[in-house]
């Protein structure tokens, strides 16, 4: 959590940032879904020199642009040397033509359609388009409350295509047991996890479950616990720490 610390502190006035690029959102027609999804993409400086850059996928990506000022964040950690730049996609989980249609409750709720709309249509357009690495070993994607029980689905349903998941407060309770019992019921995947909870109102119970499971099948993992809740003072101080997990400099 050290962006928090800096944030709070009187050295956050020497803090250097890269001049990362944000575009404007992207519209992409899916035929796996049936209707036009948008992203916006963050390069960091220099990335077109770069041959091949991890990415990170997030689903809910307006509200870690808007609430969790992620591409600030890169934008600093990759200029402290931190972590190695990286490609983000911010995958928008509303309808661009109606903004207040969120189609979250219909997308990450384990649904095959979404996972094949990743795995056959922007992967693909993503790795074509920008300098990705473009292997499974360079891929993660991230989500909070039902987006992180996205992630777990996507653990289970294309772990051929990603080989890390980071999940932010999964919910609700009921469908985090669920998936608990589903990685229980199989063989260890090839992956690499980040999971965090809050203590309050925050599904702790089941999540505290979830990630004595994974330790228990030794997956290799990151668990945080904050005394928050089910919110941005929770999912935005562990920014950096997701960050650290997966894209740490060598």
């Amino acid at each position: 959590m050290r962006w928090l610390t800096c944030l709070l502190s009187l050295s956050c006035s020497s803090l250097v940032f890269a001049d990362g690029n944000l575009s404007d959102n992207i519209r992409f027609s899916s035929e796996a879904l049936g209707y036009d999804l948008q992203y916006r993409v963050y390069e960091p400086e220099g990335a077109r020199r770069n041959a091949a850059l991890p990415t990170l996928y997030i689903t809910d990506g307006q509200w870690y642009i808007s609430r969790g000022e992620l591409p600030k964040l890169l934008d600093a950690e990759i200029a402290a040397g931190n972590i190695d730049p990286l490609l983000v996609v911010f995958v928008d989980s509303r309808n661009p033509d109606r903004l207040q249609q969120n189609r979250r409750n219909q997308q990450f709720f384990c649904n095959p359609r979404y996972v094949d709309f990743f795995t056959e249509e922007l992967l693909p357009a993503i790795d074509k388009e920008y300098p990705t690495a473009g292997t499974r070993d360079e891929r993660v994607i991230l989500g909070l409350s039902f987006g992180a029980r996205n992630s777990a689905c996507f653990g289970l349903m294309a772990h051929e295509s990603f080989a890390g998941i980071a999940m932010q407060s999964p919910a609700n309770s009921e469908m985090v047991d669920e998936l608990r019992f589903q990685y229980m019921a199989q063989e260890k995947l090839p992956l690499k996890i980040f999971m965090s909870v809050g203590t309050v109102n925050d599904n702790t119970q089941a999540g505290q479950q979830f990630m004595e499971t994974l330790k228990f099948q030794e997956y290799d993992l990151t668990y945080r616990e904050v005394n928050e809740g089910h919110d941005w003072d929770n999912w935005g101080p562990l920014l950096d720490d997701v960050l650290h997990t997966f894209f740490r400099k060598e």
